[in-house]
């Protein structure tokens, strides 16, 4: 089945006081295109997570955002009530010694400015659990784009059939042309040889030469080869590994029978329906190349 390159997934885990947001999006690339925005905290998994997200999309643009948000309160700065009171004892006695009077409403702005009095010096370390957490967040994104790709594969197979289906259509509904241009050129050739009085003709010689140039413009072999590669094209759609690229060159392939098929249309109700199939098929190549 059709896989869309097109998709969006968004997954997020509760780990402790955190929320872990995973963000995958992607749009069609002829190759894989993997982009990453990872929260400080995981940098040292993104190879891990690059491997993780290549192996599961294949192919497309791909941007991977990675971030974390904390609950109210968890990320504030703790204060060193430690050095507050040691900076206290030192300017209490400061001030005692040079006999100034320090006024109280003062003095707490005073300490909170001090160095190292706000500075956090705890070092966050990336443990096994919280990767675990991580790997879980990503996944769920994982899996949720894969969904989406799926939902809008089905949309493009359903598009696909309906203009194979349309193609198709319009190639049977050449013969009745088909057949009635052989008696029309055979009937247009003679009148004009009788228009000449003057003229002789050997009747035997002219049958072989109308044979002749009829079958420069028979399009048997153009309907078969179009007809399998129509057949063909179905048949991959249904395939469980089903590759946009093969679909693309399915199409390339009903493309040049088209267009013998018109270069040797010498007929205008027939040109007509080889601009209508190439019509169809042009929709088909625009879509298939958002195929996986």
């Amino acid at each position: 089945m059709i896989q869309s390159m097109t998709g969006y997934g968004k997954a997020v885990v509760t780990y402790k006081e955190k929320k872990i947001n995973v963000e995958i999006k992607s749009l069609n690339s002829k190759s894989l295109d993997l982009s990453t925005r990872i929260a400080p905290l995981y940098r040292e998994k993104e190879m891990e997570m690059r491997q993780m997200v290549s192996a599961a999309l294949v192919r497309g643009k791909i941007d991977l955002n990675v971030w974390i948000e904390k609950e109210a309160g968890a990320d504030a700065t703790p204060i060193n009530g430690a050095l507050v009171e040691n900076y206290f004892k030192q300017i209490k006695e400061i001030a005692e010694k040079v006999g100034f009077e320090v006024a109280p409403d003062q003095l707490l702005p005073t300490l909170m400015r001090m160095p190292d009095v706000l500075a956090k010096t705890e070092v966050e370390t990336l443990t096994d659990e919280e990767w675990a957490a991580v790997k879980q967040a990503l996944t769920q994104s994982i899996d949720a784009i894969t969904e989406f790709r799926r939902q809008e594969g089905a949309a493009l197979q359903k598009k696909f059939t309906e203009k194979i289906d349309n193609i198709a259509a319009l190639l049977a509904s050449i013969e009745p042309y088909e057949k009635s241009r052989v008696e029309k050129i055979r009937q247009r050739i003679v009148g004009g040889l009788s228009s000449i009085p003057e003229v002789e003709y050997d009747k035997n010689r002219l049958e072989q030469e109308l044979i002749y140039y009829i079958e420069k413009l028979d399009i048997s072999e153009e309907k078969q080869r179009l007809t399998n590669h129509l057949r063909y094209f179905r048949e991959t759609m249904e395939q469980d590994d089903c590759q946009g690229k093969k679909l693309g060159f399915i199409a390339q392939e009903m493309g040049r029978e088209i267009n013998t098929t018109g270069s040797k249309s010498n007929q205008a109700e027939m040109q007509n329906i080889v601009v209508k199939m190439k019509d169809e098929l042009e929709q088909i190549k625009e879509q298939v190349l958002n195929a996986l």
